[in-house]
């Protein structure tokens, strides 16, 4: 049997969420791996401390419905194999509805302590400028959507491509008792409970048209920060867009999409339904503080406190923090990365989580999950053979490496990150029909369609992990 010492160690780079489970992963497999991060001696303008495995953004790790919601679906996958993030995830979650939300501090914190006490792991911090070492012979980079200038340029390079980039915002953090709850009431769309939630989960901020008409007038008239010359043309991705960039596409767009007033209830005015609605949600353990459900934005901080203050409910609310702005970076995976996430021009080079193009906390942490696999794997001289594409981490991993690029007018190619959606899936070879043998319709034949994509999945990922166990075990 081999033994750690006798191997050469594998080195991550980056200690988010990718790089964080890529390394617990090729830890437990036994081989010893070297987690490389820059801060606290580089720091990055979207960081606030130096914890591996920081949330930036939201707390939430969205849905944690595992029957209709392909996200869920991913969550069970990974706790199927052992995953650090997941478990720390569900140690520390706060309620969120139907959703899996945690306390970011502890979350962090916790993730930090697993890593520096497990015997073969050693965290070496500092930054990682340009590309590694001939001698690490084994590499995942796993740097995320900051990725120092110095180690994107020496990738462009080698690659012959300019990266791809977008814009991420990061959404209000508001103080809970701030919040005049004389105007705002707590409930989850639907009443739907999630894992520790309780049906009344977010708290919602009720806008009369009158108040949503100042509200988008307020919001386009504000003034945003300014780019750089070299970010003036980069776009957004368009699931996380500036609450003032929704707003500019049209007066309606931001009732349809995070202020949609749909499933709730006031309950002072059970006979008036809102016409728009803001939610909070909670974003550490204690409950003190509520994050701003798809509130992400660019205002300067001066135009935030005026604008989100004109919200019913926020007139003296009080923001542990305002929204902000980062630079997104990613590959043209599908062309530059093979099946098993190496870098065709160089293969030492591993790459994982959101630099590859899929995009969310757990899909980045999924991609860091089976990189690590395929490293120590690699490492230990046994095969490995990647997931099913009807799994959610065979979907996604097929849409990072597999993925169409299709080119208009000879332009760049059009790439994408991507979340994990049952739009990744191959379709059903059959469809479902209802009980009576008939075609379904509609809602109930959408319902259907995902519960059979779900149970095609499970079924398609236990073969897997089977096959997995028994290669490890020879």
């Amino acid at each position: 049997m081999i033994k750690s010492a006798d191997l050469r160690p594998v080195h991550v780079i980056g200690g988010g969420l990718a790089g964080s489970e890529a390394a617990w992963q090729i830890a437990q497999a036994g081989v010893p791996v070297v987690l490389h991060e820059m801060r606290p001696s580089v720091t990055t303008p979207a960081h606030k401390s130096d914890g591996l495995a920081e949330l930036v953004c939201s707390n939430s790790f969205r849905s944690d419905d595992a029957e209709t919601n392909a996200v869920g679906l991913l969550h069970q996958e990974m706790r199927g194999l052992g995953s650090l993030i997941m478990a720390t995830a569900d140690r520390h979650q706060v309620p969120a509805g139907g959703a899996l939300a945690v306390d970011r501090d502890g979350f962090s914190a916790a993730i930090t302590v697993a890593l520096e006490a497990h015997p073969n792991i050693t965290i070496s911090r500092g930054e990682v400028a340009g590309l590694p070492p001939e001698d690490w012979d084994t590499v995942i980079v796993a740097t995320g959507p900051l990725t120092s200038p110095a180690l994107a340029e020496a990738i462009r390079a080698l690659t012959g491509e300019g990266e791809l980039a977008f814009f991420d915002a990061i959404a209000p953090i508001v103080y809970r008792d701030s919040v005049d709850m004389e105007i705002v009431w707590a409930q989850s769309r639907y009443d739907k409970a999630g894992p520790g939630g309780s049906g009344a989960d977010y708290l919602n901020c009720p806008m009369t048209r009158d108040d949503y008409e100042a509200f988008v007038d307020a919001l386009l008239a504000s003034e945003t920060v300014d780019f750089r010359d070299w970010e003036k043309d980069t776009p957004y991705f368009d699931g996380c867009l500036p609450i003032e960039v929704m707003a500019a596409r049209g007066r309606e767009t931001l009732r349809h999409g995070p202020m949609k007033p749909v499933g709730l209830t006031n309950p002072r005015k059970p006979d008036e339904k809102p016409y728009a609605v803001v939610q909070l949600r909670q974003d550490n353990a204690l409950g003190t503080l509520f994050n701003m459900v798809g509130f992400q934005t660019k205002l300067k901080h001066g135009e935030q406190l005026k604008v989100l203050r004109m919200i019913p409910g926020l007139a003296k609310a009080e923001f542990a923090r305002l929204g902000g702005l980062h630079r997104n970076t990613f590959l043209n995976s599908p062309k530059l990365l093979d099946p098993t996430l190496r870098l065709q021009v160089m293969p030492r080079l591993r790459f994982a989580g959101q630099i590859t193009g899929c995009e969310g906390y757990v899909e980045s942490a999924a991609v860091g999950l089976l990189a690590g696999r395929m490293a120590a794997a690699e490492r230990l001289g046994q095969p490995f053979h990647v997931p099913p594409a009807t799994t959610a981490m065979g979907a996604l991993l097929n849409h990072i490496t597999g993925g169409h690029v299709v080119t208009i007018d000879a332009g760049p190619p059009s790439f994408q990150p991507m979340n994990v959606n049952f739009g990744l899936f191959p379709p059903l070879d059959v469809a479902p029909k209802g009980p009576d043998g008939k075609r379904l319709r509609g809602p109930a034949k959408t319902l259907a369609k995902k519960r059979a994509l779900t149970d095609r999945a499970r079924a398609d990922f236990q073969a897997w992990r089977d096959g997995l166990d028994q290669s490890a075990a020879a």
